[in-house]
């Protein structure tokens, strides 16, 4: 989620399903998203080595590819990230957005803005918590935009986001996959602009999953 010399969106879905492609250690080579959620619980250590595998090789796509937001690639040592957690694993129930004011204007951190269409919301719940999202659509994309209780403490302050096809949503569920929550490219270098997430999208509680702050990591 970015921009900057017109380089967007649809970029990352390339790169998520670069990753996602030459990924070794998948579930039956089906990857995280063709395995079913009895596969995946039933084996944790599994999940939890492809999380890394993608991990290690987002690092790569940094570390070499024009596109990378590191402008110091040689002491590129990796992103930070809270270890693999299935309980940061969650399956929404989605309510669709039926109301006629479905466009909606999003901020971008450097002052310009985007249009987006409110998809819905992801109801859930983690532990005893109910809580929601506000999905938003562009183009073929659904963004999940959110900050938490970790926000400006061990994640970035501006929020992390999460990306997915529209065609991995069926029946009105989404499985929002916070392992997966990711840095915007802003955070690595300012000439990007990315979306600043809605108000209400931000959490009562700490997702304590997905990519931190290398700040709040070595103090």
């Amino acid at each position: 989620m970015f921009k900057n010399k017109v380089i967007r969106y649809s970029t990352i879905a390339m790169i998520i399903a670069i990753l996602a492609y030459f990924i070794i250690e998948n579930f039956s080579g089906a990857g995280l998203n063709g395995a079913s959620e009895d596969q995946i619980a039933s084996n944790p250590e599994q999940y939890k080595t492809t999380i890394l595998n993608e991990r290690a090789a987002k690092d790569e796509q940094f570390r070499t590819t024009e596109d990378s937001p590191i402008a110091d690639k040689e002491s590129f040592h990796g992103l930070h990230y809270f270890q693999p957690d299935l309980t940061y694993r969650i399956k929404a129930n989605i309510s669709p957005y039926m109301k006629d004011d479905k466009e909606v204007v999003v901020n971008y951190t450097d002052g310009t803005s985007e249009k987006y269409e409110k998809y819905g919301y992801a109801n859930f719940k983690i532990g005893d918590q109910e809580e929601k999202l506000l999905l938003l659509k562009n183009e073929s994309v659904i963004s999940v935009l959110f900050k938490d209780a970790t926000s400006g403490k061990e994640t970035y302050g501006g929020g992390r986001y999460l990306d997915y096809p529209v065609s991995e949503i069926k029946n009105n569920v989404i499985i929002l996959d916070f392992n997966k929550a990711y840095n915007p490219y802003c955070v690595y270098q300012e000439s990007y602009a990315c979306p600043v997430p809605p108000k209400e999208n931000t959490l009562s509680v700490a997702i304590l999953a997905g990519e931190q702050l290398e700040s709040a990591v070595h103090n």
